[in-house]
């Protein structure tokens, strides 16, 4: 009788295990960085593993994140677009790639908006900017909830050091397919050409394009700084990355566990952010000392130049961003008042 017991109590307590298996939620993460570099995470990957342990951690395994990377799940726009309708549950979303959902989210692109990643970051973090521009997703079937990033983006190039919108006159400089990154550097008086990235090495190497314009860490990483060796810290456009869940899925959560994603995007932020950072240090040393890259720093004088030169566009895409929130309570946001908003925050937090 003991044993018929033991039996029946391992049994009953492999069906409840089983039971509490099948309970747990699996949720599709999806970014486009890659894993690692150099046998050392990437710290977007790692940001993300980070989310998703701390989301496991605190629901006591109820929610567990897979997270794809590399584009498993598929490119950016198509990875949006799955958010969009429900069938892919979050992902990290270039500002570049939202624009074409909600415009307003690309005057984050705007060329020489920031003076700096840390001025960037407060604006970022300022209420009212997170107010007004997290009202704009949800009803595009989005949710923010953080942000990621790879970076401030730099020069890169093949035979000059480029430290004046004069020195950028008839330079081929390949750049993303993004309206703001075609427009700003035709207003600088370069030849923006579209280049695939797997092919913009060869692209160098050849002499299709005189220069690329990536985060100078990224440069070293994709060994662009072998053929580009003439580098400028010139930090033109910050690459941020909102953190969004599928609207059904937000719902879906408990007012609990809606806390535990949002403490979990701030803890995957900062560990993006401080591992940007140190990577940054690094890779640039190691552009110096492994391919002999210079790197020039703007002045404040010299910033000012490019900031003047690419105001042009600033103006065109400050009044296409402007629409009206379904939402009310923020009144008539036409014309150029997102725009605005965000540049006297960064005039606030720049002082």
């Amino acid at each position: 009788m003991k044993a018929k017991g033991f039996v029946t109590l391992v049994l009953v307590m492999a069906i409840f295990c089983a039971a509490s298996a099948q309970a747990a939620r699996v949720l599709k993460f999806g970014h486009i960085a890659p894993t690692q570099i150099d046998n050392k995470p990437f710290p977007m990957h790692r940001a993300a593993l980070a989310f998703a342990e701390h989301v496991e951690k605190e629901t006591k395994g109820e929610i567990k994140i897979e997270v794809f990377p590399l584009g498993q799940l598929g490119n950016e726009r198509s990875m949006l677009e799955q958010v969009q309708f429900g069938t892919l549950d979050m992902m990290d979303c270039t500002t570049a790639v939202m624009s074409n959902l909600i415009p307003q989210v690309g005057l984050l692109d705007l060329f020489f908006l920031f003076p700096s990643k840390e001025v960037a970051y407060k604006v970022l973090a300022d209420e009212e900017f997170k107010t007004v521009m997290d009202a704009l997703m949800p009803q595009m079937g989005l949710m923010p909830i953080g942000y990621a990033e790879n970076e401030m983006r730099d020069f890169g190039v093949r035979d000059r050091t480029i430290t004046s919108p004069e020195q950028m006159k008839g330079v081929r400089v390949r750049v993303m397919d993004s309206p703001v990154f075609l427009d700003s550097f035709r207003a600088l008086g370069a030849n923006p050409v579209g280049i695939p990235f797997p092919e913009l090495y060869t692209a160098l190497q050849q002499g299709a394009v005189d220069m690329q314009e990536n985060p100078i860490p990224t440069s070293v990483m994709m060994k662009f700084t072998e053929v580009a060796k003439f580098l400028t810290r010139s930090s033109h456009s910050l690459t941020c990355l909102y953190k969004m869940v599928s609207l059904p899925v937000w719902e879906s959560l408990t007012p609990e566990q809606q806390k535990i994603f949002v403490d979990a995007a701030r803890i995957a932020e900062d560990i993006n952010r401080s591992e940007n950072t140190k990577m940054r240090a690094e890779l640039e040393q190691l552009a110096k000392d492994k391919f002999g890259a210079t790197i020039a720093e703007l002045t404040p004088e010299q910033r000012a130049a490019f900031h003047d030169a690419v105001l042009p566009v600033h103006e065109k895409f400050a009044q296409q961003a402007g629409t009206i929130p379904n939402d009310p309570k923020f009144g008539k946001w036409a014309g150029k008042r997102y725009y605005d908003m965000i540049v006297a925050k960064v005039s606030e937090y720049g002082k």
